[in-house]
C-alpha cells in the first residue's frame, strides 16, 4: 500500500522519521463492520380524487341582486371576492382609488373571475362588471368589448 498524504507531508516537514511513519502505517487495522440493513418500504399514497365545486344555488331574489363596490383601497378586495364566490355579480367602481391600487384590484378581479370561470367586463375606464359563470350578460356591453384585453376569447 502506498504512503498516505499525511505521512508524506510529515516526512517532508521532518516531523517523523521514515521508520516511525512506516510503523504508524502498519499499526492500523481496518475492519469493516456491516450494519444490518432494514429495507425502506414507502408509505402508501392516498388515492387522488378530483375536487368538484358545486355551483352556488341562487334563489330568485339572489339572481336579481348585484353587489356594487366603490373601494378606496385594496383592503376591500375580500368583500368583492366573497360576493363573487357566492355567485353574485359584482360591479367595481375604481374612481376613488389611486392608480397603482386600482391596477392591483383589477389584477385580483381578473384572477378571481378566471379561477371561478366567470367573465370580467370593462364597462367604462374605471368600472368593471364581474359575472359568475351562471349569469349571462347581454346587450351593448358585448359589442363594446370587442378587442378588449380582458376577453380575448
Amino acid at each position: 500500500m502506498g504512503e498516505s498524504f499525511g505521512a508524506k507531508a510529515r516526512r517532508f516537514m521532518g516531523w517523523y522519521s521514515t521508520d516511525q511513519v512506516e510503523a504508524d502505517q502498519d499499526s492500523f487495522e481496518f475492519e469493516e463492520e456491516l450494519a444490518e440493513v432494514t429495507p425502506i418500504v414507502p408509505a402508501p399514497r392516498p388515492s387522488l380524487a378530483p375536487v368538484v365545486r358545486e355551483e352556488p344555488v341562487l334563489s330568485e331574489a339572489d339572481r336579481s341582486r348585484i353587489f356594487t363596490s366603490h373601494p378606496e383601497s385594496f383592503n376591500e378586495a375580500p368583500a368583492i371576492g366573497e360576493a363573487f364566490r357566492k355567485g353574485i355579480p359584482v360591479i367595481i367602481n375604481l374612481t376613488d382609488m389611486k392608480h397603482d391600487e386600482a391596477r392591483r384590484l383589477v389584477d385580483f378581479a381578473v384572477g378571481l373571475t378566471f379561477g371561478l370561470h366567470g367573465v370580467i367586463e370593462k364597462v367604462t375606464s374605471n368600472v368593471f362588471l364581474l359575472s359568475p359563470r351562471s349569469i349571462e350578460v347581454t346587450g351593448d356591453l358585448h359589442q363594446s368589448r370587442r378587442g378588449s384585453f380582458f376577453n380575448q376569447g
